[in-house]
């Protein structure tokens, strides 16, 4: 990239504006970028190019992907509800590979460590650059400037909004389904390799000009319920084996066993209760943790106490907060994704388990979402600094380990807490500056750690509701020096001028970017 391609934006961070040499707009503020122009929309079809009987599929996903055009160039889709447990992805490049196709630009909602096979078509340019979240080692090679591209990361939201604006046109999508109909009907309920919700491939069926349905449990056309239209199928591919239902989904989340982190649970509770957020009627989500789900716990010791019950609560479902909807102390679960299999059959089987995607709860460029509606967000983050800014995306040391997901689409919620430790492996989490801006501190409300709360002074309504109430009211600098006192001021990452990755914000301009880790 040209020295030239670069420009300060408005939150002060020296971003390209020419990514993979495609052109990007700077971050300019919370809401202060308004899109212009019409949503993408793929190629009108006609059902006399597919066949009357409405039969699909086609004997392997070779012949699949030779049928979708499949040739150099190409952005192939996958999503991630299958975690490390996919088995499709990395055969998507196996087969391209061996029919020598090159310079591909993979696109999926996150990768994880069963994708470490990708790395050799890294390697031999079957795969140019990868835009999606990438967990460890492929993370830990983009980080050390290895790959052909330029990385780039969305969250959750930012995807279906990058993919509906024609920022990302998918030619090829994939999506794995445990169960589907020869008619590309299609969901992740049913079958053994029952992942939950498939929202994360919506955009893709939407929006892609080929869509290809895998699936190892085959149904008799009508697939009920159905989370993936046919109507937007090319080809359906039955496998064997999908998936490894162990990794996809397990057995049962649960609740961190840590001392610290549970009492980081308990403080952010009790903040929640002082400052007058869970009253009858309030709206929560958290993640699927074991400090997230002992947060949920805490929350639901206190509604019984005080007889009261939230409206609704945004997932990842999890056995937590299935057992606060089976005993109705909250009246409905809006799910993103599904992390056990209490989750996956309470989405199956209870009405009151509502399906949502990235469009519904975080597509920034709409008429609304449900982020937005959501009284309380209990949140995590590698880093933050004095000024409230967080960081989700590298560690301290610069490596790129981590994704996005739904975490700055969640910022937008009425109240954002973050409970994370003081400091990591002697490591302050609390510093000066972040390594790399995720999030705005704007909206960034509350930080708990376990030696002290510090309330942004932006809220001026927390800090009052909070004032004698007993809780560890410190100011972020106070926590910083606090920090810096038991493990020593944290040295700076020692990073080179090469941009490994952009980071985007929700509304698709570049917040920060990520540098070289020399």
């Amino acid at each position: 990239m040209s020295s030239s391609n670069f420009v300060k934006n408005a939150a002060g961070r020296l971003v390209p504006t020419v990514i993979n040499g495609e052109n990007h707009v700077p971050y300019q503020g919370i809401g202060k970028y308004i899109p212009q122009g019409k949503k993408h929309a793929p190629t009108i079809q006609s059902i006399a190019n597919f066949p009357q009987d409405g039969n699909k599929q086609v004997a392997s996903l070779k012949e699949a992907l030779i049928k979708s055009g499949l040739k150099d160039g190409m952005t192939i889709s996958t999503h991630h509800h299958f975690r490390n447990g996919d088995l499709i992805a990395n055969q998507i490049f196996d087969v391209a590979h061996e029919l020598g196709i090159k310079n591909l630009r993979w696109f999926p909602s996150a990768s994880f460590p069963c994708h470490e096979p990708v790395l050799k078509y890294l390697e031999d340019g079957t795969i140019s650059h990868i835009e999606g979240s990438m967990n460890g080692i492929l993370g830990k090679y983009a980080s050390q400037g290895k790959m052909q591209g330029t990385a780039i990361l969305r969250s959750h939201g930012g995807r279906y909004q990058a993919v509906q604006d024609g920022e990302v046109k998918i030619d090829i999508a994939v999506i794995g389904a445990s169960s589907s109909d020869c008619f590309g009907n299609a969901n992740g309920v049913n079958g053994v390799s029952t992942s939950g919700l498939l929202g994360f491939a919506l955009a893709d069926s939407q929006y892609a000009e080929k869509v290809i349905v895998v699936t190892d449990n085959f149904v008799q056309f009508p697939c009920i319920p159905w989370q993936i239209q046919g109507n937007y199928v090319d080809f359906v591919v039955v496998m064997d084996k999908i998936g490894i239902p162990e990794k996809i989904v397990s057995g049962t989340t649960e609740i961190t066993k840590s001392p610290d982190r549970l009492y980081l649970a308990e403080l952010t509770a009790k903040f929640c209760d002082v400052t007058g957020i869970i009253k009858d009627g309030f709206s929560f989500q958290s993640g699927a943790g074991g400090t997230s789900l002992a947060v949920s716990d805490y929350f639901a010791k206190i509604m019984r106490e005080k007889g009261i019950k939230a409206r609704f609560a945004r997932g990842g479902s999890n056995k937590y907060l299935v057992d606060m909807l089976e005993e109705g102390l909250i009246e409905y679960i809006l799910d993103g994704q599904t992390f056990d299999l209490d989750g996956v059959r309470s989405m199956r089987d209870n009405a009151n388990h509502v399906w949502t995607s990235p469009f519904t709860s975080y597509n920034y460029h709409g008429k609304g979402n449900f982020a937005q509606l959501v009284d309380v967000v209990i949140l995590g983050a590698t880093e933050v600094d004095v000024n409230f800014n967080a960081n989700v995306v590298t560690h301290s040391d610069g490596y790129m380990l981590h994704g996005i997901g739904g975490w700055q689409n969640c910022l937008f919620s009425k109240t954002v807490i973050l409970p994370i430790p003081l400091f990591r492996d002697r490591i302050p989490v609390v510093r000066e500056e972040v390594t790399t801006l995720c999030g705005p501190g704007e909206l960034i409300d509350v930080i708990i750690t376990e030696r002290g709360i510090a309330i942004n002074p932006l809220r001026t309504d927390l800090i009052e509701k909070a004032q004698n109430s007993g809780l560890p009211l410190k100011t972020i600098q106070e926590l910083k020096e606090e920090a810096e006192a038991i493990c020593g001021k944290p040295a700076l990452p020692k990073l080179g001028e090469k941009v490994i990755a952009a980071i985007k914000w929700v509304d698709g301009t570049v917040i920060d970017c990520v540098r070289q880790v020399l």
